[in-house]
């Protein structure tokens, strides 16, 4: 039985719960879904590095669980959040930006675009994995 197939026995049949990251430092990704991928009932629907590329990815899938960096490759989280709440296809999942930019315009303005929480990239990792185990688990958020 492999990982994924454990989590879901644990969780007595609940669906895992599917992250959708968009993060356009390799590092950052990588640790990001190795370590968040260990978390039971948790797993990844995908990754993208570009807003142009996250919007196709977004549009073609379905995820829980959307979280995003502000600055990337090409475009920016904001933009694609801006994009989305335009979008004819409601977008459900949850929203998390998970960025080095901190200050309160930025959360402001993803509040506007329905984000739920905002962790600092240097310092909040933890409350980031800590909120997923809880959520792949099933337990409240609050």
């Amino acid at each position: 039985m492999d990982h994924t197939t454990a989590s879901n026995t644990i969780r007595s049949g609940v669906a895992p719960l599917r992250i959708f990251l968009v993060e356009d430092s390799v590092d950052v990704r990588d640790l990001m879904i190795e370590t968040l991928s260990e978390i039971p009932g948790v797993v990844f629907a995908g990754f993208s590095e570009e807003e142009d590329d996250a919007l196709q990815k977004i549009d073609a899938d379905s995820f829980d669980v959307l979280i995003l960096d502000i600055e990337l490759k090409q475009g920016n989280g904001m933009s694609l959040l801006r994009t989305l709440s335009k979008s004819a296809k409601p977008l459900n999942s949850l929203k998390i930006i998970f960025s080095n930019n901190v200050s309160n315009a930025f959360r402001r303005a993803g509040e506007q675009y329905g984000v739920r929480f905002f962790f600092d990239k240097s310092s909040e990792f933890t409350k980031l994995r800590n909120l997923l185990a809880a959520l792949g688990t099933g337990l409240p958020d609050h």
